[in-house]
């Protein structure tokens, strides 16, 4: 089992060679240098959904050739920004604060924040793992443990702030090593750590593959955490046609992903080889990740929330926000202030209820669409009734709201309701827990 997980979490693309931006190509367009992380899907819409697409070069056209660059974190996308190395990049909130506040140290380094990619408001992006057979089964329980998380993430911030909740000091009752996503899940899994605190995919990719389970859902914490587009801003001021056709084409990947997110889900697992099941968790409709491109009042003010944090661990001194954070580059982009259209409508054929915001959702093998489910309840009766198989089924956490697979979810039974937990601890506060397998035969 090691060497299969290893195999498939040391999946990795060749990072392209690092070209001075701006420099001409062989072919004599100029070189746009964009820096992205590939696996971590709630970017794929400045990433990797907008490269296999091909949006950004239909806008740019002729004049330009693009250069990707992948990465796992955002660190080494903002240090190639602070060397005029990369031109636009995209990455999580801490590390956009991180990136806003070096690149104001110099004017010939200063970055601005110019779009959201994806964003949870509750903070459900980022989450916190555990073996599948690990005697943990609350966050009081990893005191004297070793947890991995990359430091300076906001899933560095959610392991530190979600300790202090259940009342453990992260700084002398944790161990915490600082790792990369693909190290830290192949730490858990040769049981080098207790635990994985970390963002999107890794959480949802390991518990996916039964290699994992949820310890905590980052949307108890119930702080908005988001993904953004950065850019250098003496780029920007020295190529605004390419920073305009840059949002165009981020519109252009949004919207696709809005109307066929399947298919969008589908086309970034064959581009990072993740299982689309995971990619289409957090990217569905009515998925773990919003995407939307507005600098929203409430995700702004998450980032200012979260520099005391920054400056408490050592890596932030300061940052003027004001400055850094610039929503004028996508008022000259028609339609990129539209909200999430992504979103879960329909009626439940089984229960003859229209579908909401408790709405599940079932993805039958070999349809290349999905069937909505009024509640988690439904959604049991659905599967007990059809007899089809089922690739994947997603139910939205009772307490949490935040979507998860049903199959890894504890069950527990209300009633004449069924309600899915994505963590033991929560579920058993509301009664006996079941498998899911005893939930649909009981539905």
């Amino acid at each position: 089992m090691r060497t299969r997980v290893a195999a498939l979490l040391a999946l990795t693309t060749a990072l392209a060679g690092c070209t001075v931006a701006g420099n001409a190509a062989e072919d004599g367009t100029e070189k746009v240098v964009v820096g992205y992380q590939s696996k971590t899907i709630n970017t794929v819409t400045a990433g990797t959904l907008l490269r296999a697409q091909g949006f950004l070069e239909k806008r740019l056209g002729k004049k330009y050739s693009v250069v990707w660059q992948d990465y796992d974190t955002g660190a080494p996308i903002t240090a190639q920004m602070m060397a005029g190395k990369i031109d636009i990049g995209s990455m999580g909130d801490y590390p956009l604060l991180i990136n806003g506040a070096r690149g104001q140290q110099s004017e010939q380094t200063r970055t601005k924040m110019i779009a959201v990619t994806g964003y949870n408001l509750r903070g459900a992006l980022n989450t916190v793992v555990v073996a599948p057979d690990s005697p943990i089964r609350q966050l009081a329980d990893l005191r004297g443990k070793v947890v991995s998380t990359s430091v300076g993430s906001a899933a560095h911030g959610l392991l530190v702030q979600a300790l202090r909740k259940a009342g453990v000091d992260p700084e002398k009752d944790v161990k915490v090593e600082n790792q990369q996503p693909p190290v830290g899940a192949s730490a858990l899994q040769s049981g080098n750590v207790a635990a994985l605190s970390q963002f999107v995919a890794w959480p949802g990719l390991l518990v996916q593959r039964g290699d994992a389970r949820v310890l905590y859902d980052g949307g108890e914490l119930n702080v908005p955490t988001l993904h953004g587009t950065v850019v250098r801003q003496q780029y920007a001021t020295d190529h605004p046609d390419v920073v305009k056709a840059f949002l165009q084409a981020q519109l252009d990947a949004t919207g696709f992903l809005w109307k066929q997110p399947l298919k969008a889900a589908e086309i970034v697992a064959e581009q990072t080889g993740l299982p689309a099941e995971v990619v289409y968790l957090y990217n569905g409709a009515n998925g773990i990740a919003t995407f939307a491109m507005p600098l929203k009042a409430e995700l702004t003010q998450a980032m200012r929330n979260d520099v005391p944090f920054l400056k408490s661990i050592g890596v932030l001194q300061g940052i003027d926000l004001d400055a850094f954070i610039d929503d004028s580059y996508l008022s000259g982009v028609p339609g990129s202030d539209a909200a999430n259209g992504a979103v879960l409508t329909g009626t439940d054929p089984v229960c003859n209820k229209p579908v909401g915001k408790d709405a599940g959702e079932l993805w039958f093998t070999g349809e290349e669409t999905t069937q909505p489910t009024a509640d988690a309840t439904c959604l049991l009766k659905a599967v007990k009734a059809t007899g089809r198989k089922v690739r994947a089924a997603y139910v939205p956490d009772t307490g949490t709201g935040t979507r998860w697979f049903a199959d890894k979810s504890f069950w527990v039974h209300d009633g004449d309701r069924f309600l899915p937990f994505i963590t033991r601890a929560a579920a058993e506060q509301h009664g006996p827990v079941l498998t899911y397998q005893q939930a649909v035969a009981a539905a």
